[in-house]
């Protein structure tokens, strides 16, 4: 029933671990672009080098809410909490944020990202507005 575990005793300790934060040791940045896409299901936000390479990305649904709670404001704060952490590890001063879409989590995420000591330098908005939209539907005929 399943696959046994087996744990190592010694002084090895985690070599996933040790990948990752080698990983991100390696890579130093000093300034940034945050990308925030807050949908009404989702919430995914990356940071990017300034030429807009991805350097860090999470989303809700990554750790771990599900359903209707990856969209909260809550879980938005939390991925933001989480790449602050690790932008901080890769020596990151300061950001650009770019936000899309119009979902909950919009503002709580910045708020967040800027609670981990990141100096937030502008925020533009690029969520897509329809000029005239698609044609409506017929009028219905009884």
């Amino acid at each position: 029933m399943g696959k046994k575990r087996i744990v190592k005793k010694g002084g090895e300790g985690d070599a996933g671990s040790g990948r990752g934060s080698s990983r991100s040791s390696r890579r130093k940045l000093d300034t940034g672009i945050l990308y925030v896409e807050a949908t009404y299901n989702n919430t995914k936000i990356s940071v990017a080098d300034p030429a807009g390479n991805v350097v860090l990305w999470s989303s809700s649904g990554s750790l771990g809410f599900a359903g209707a709670k990856k969209g909260t404001p809550f879980a938005a704060a939390k991925v933001a909490e989480l790449l602050g952490d690790k932008a901080l590890l890769m020596g990151l001063k300061e950001v650009s944020v770019v936000v899309s879409g119009v979902g909950a989590g919009r503002e709580s995420s910045i708020r967040a990202f800027n609670g981990k000591g990141i100096h937030i330098t502008g925020i533009k908005d690029t969520t897509p507005v329809p000029h005239n939209g698609p044609r409506p539907p017929k009028p219905r005929r009884v």
